[in-house]
This record gives C-alpha cells, sequence and structure tokens, in this order.
C-alpha cells in the first residue's frame, strides 16, 4: 500500500467516523442514555460530565477533520499556508481537548483498568502531538511528519474503541466493563503499532 493509498484510507475513515460520532451523540442520542446505561461508576455531576463529553467529541471531530490535510502531500507542496493553519487548528484542538478528556477519564466503564488506560491514552495522544510541533519547529520535518502521524493514529482511539467492544462483547458476550477495559487498552496499543507500521512501509 503505497503513501496516497493510506492517506485516502485514513481521510474514508475519518469521514464515516466523524458522520456516525455526530449522528449517534447529537442526533440520536444527545442525552447519552445508551452509554449512561452502561456506565458502572457514579456520576459525581451528570451535566457536568455531558458537557465535558460534548466538548471532548466536537474537539476530536475537529482534529478528525483536520489531520487527513495535515498528512496531504498535495495540501503541504502546493498551499503551505494552509498546510501550517489546518496543523495549527489540529494541535488545538488536542491541546484543548486534554480538560475534559482527562476529566471524562476519572468516570469511564470498566473501573480502575480503565481509568489508567484512558489517562495514558490522553498523555500518548498529548506527547506525540506536542513531539510533532516541537520537531517541525527545529525543523526536522521527517520527524515531525512520523510523530503527527503517531498522532492522528491515536485520534482514533475511540473508533478502536467501538470496533473491540462490539466484538468481545456484543459477539462474544463478554462482560461489558470487561470489554471495555480491553478496548481502552488496545485502542493506543494497536494504533500505535499500526502508525509504526505505516512509517516503516511508507515514506510518510
Amino acid at each position: 500500500m503505497n503513501r496516497k493509498t493510506i492517506i485516502i484510507t485514513l481521510t474514508v475513515i475519518s469521514l464515516m467516523w466523524i458522520l456516525h460520532t455526530a449522528s449517534k451523540n447529537f442526533i440520536v442520542d444527545p442525552e447519552f442514555t445508551t452509554f449512561l446505561g452502561n456506565k458502572d461508576t457514579t456520576l459525581a455531576n451528570v451535566n457536568l460530565w455531558k458537557v465535558m463529553i460534548q466538548i471532548h467529541i466536537v474537539l476530536a471531530i475537529v482534529a478528525l477533520i483536520t489531520g487527513p490535510l495535515g498528512l496531504s502531500k498535495r495540501v503541504r507542496n502546493k498551499v503551505p499556508y494552509v498546510h501550517r493553519w489546518n496543523g495549527r487548528i489540529y494541535i488545538l484542538s488536542i491541546l484543548l481537548n486534554m480538560i475534559p478528556g482527562y476529566y471524562v477519564s476519572f468516570f469511564a466503564n470498566g473501573g480502575f483498568l480503565s481509568i489508567i488506560g484512558f489517562l495514558i491514552l490522553n498523555t500518548l495522544w498529548l506527547v506525540t502531538t506536542i513531539s510533532g510541533y516541537l520537531f517541525i519547529k527545529k525543523k526536522q520535518i521527517s520527524h515531525h511528519r512520523k510523530w503527527m502521524l503517531r498522532s492522528f493514529m491515536i485520534t482514533f482511539a475511540n473508533l478502536t474503541i467501538y470496533v473491540v467492544v462490539a466484538i468481545f462483547h456484543n459477539a462474544l458476550g463478554f462482560d461489558y466493563g470487561d470489554a471495555y477495559t480491553l478496548a481502552v487498552w488496545s485502542s493506543f496499543t494497536i494504533n500505535l503499532v499500526i502508525a509504526e507500521i505505516i512509517i516503516r512501509k511508507t515514506k510518510i
């Protein structure tokens, strides 16, 4: 699979997941009734949690929109100012998302192990993104691209969680909390492995 095919694939997946996420959480179930029904933790303030999760989702959608543009060689070469501003928006969306991201982590399904998994996930998202930014400031373009790809793959964490839960809970009958915990830890593990495969197999 060449670089162009990978970018197109990631773009298509991003758009499909944006449509799914936006319709599910803002049209079909804006009160998060289904998700809250599966919760095994007590929320100190349900309304605050809803606001935080909504902000988290919106900022993640911004990252999913700007991510593929940032990886596009055509955009980078033909309209570099678009690439730069797009990158700034992408990075800002993730930095801002640390606030709701860390907050909702402490109320994750699956208990302590899920909470730790989400804290690691958010920290990896932050570290990979900042690393990408710092490398471009140092004009180390190759390292910048690799770290931004790692960052973008972590942006897909929620998709991986959804798929893993569907497999282990819905299809195989695992307890929801156990399946969710497995999904959280799988989300950054699987996604970073995929990122490394792409980096090694293509000239990203």
